[in-house]
């Protein structure tokens, strides 16, 4: 499977979701992206976040207030680069996203700080073709 993956991601797509990296803040393809759409777990394809929830903290990477389906972000501690933060991961695939900390806005204060590498965007206009309809019903109003 891991080799697979090497073959199918780019380097940074790799690093990041199956090495526990992060790429540079501010120099990533979704920090200031704001089409509407859904936001996508890069190797399983599962949903994970939507543009109707990204918002501008400032971090150099994309946030979000929350996930699409809760269950498909799980959280984990992390200690590592000398920190106590929350690493957040896609159930399905256990790729690494990014973390949750709880300065965001929102009611639940929380600001899920993910990193580009580790998703695919599917805009609204392509969400039936892509098999993702069932989510055209977040940008309905």
């Amino acid at each position: 499977m891991k080799e697979d993956l090497k073959n199918e991601l780019t380097a940074m797509q790799y690093y990041v979701t199956q090495e526990n990296g992060t790429e540079p803040p501010f120099q990533n393809e979704y920090d200031n992206h704001y089409e509407e759409g859904i936001y996508v777990d890069i190797v399983s394809g599962k949903p994970l976040f939507s543009s109707k929830d990204k918002y501008d903290a400032g971090c150099g990477w994309p946030s979000f207030t929350k996930p699409i389906v809760s269950e498909e972000v799980t959280e984990h501690f992390d200690s590592s680069h000398g920190m106590r933060r929350t690493e957040v991961r896609s159930k399905t695939a256990d790729s690494h996203l990014g973390h949750v900390f709880p300065d965001g806005p929102g009611p639940e204060g929380l600001r899920y700080c993910i990193n580009s590498a580790a998703l695919c965007f599917i805009p609204v206009s392509k969400l039936e073709e892509e098999g993702y309809g069932q989510y055209t019903s977040l940008f309905t109003e």
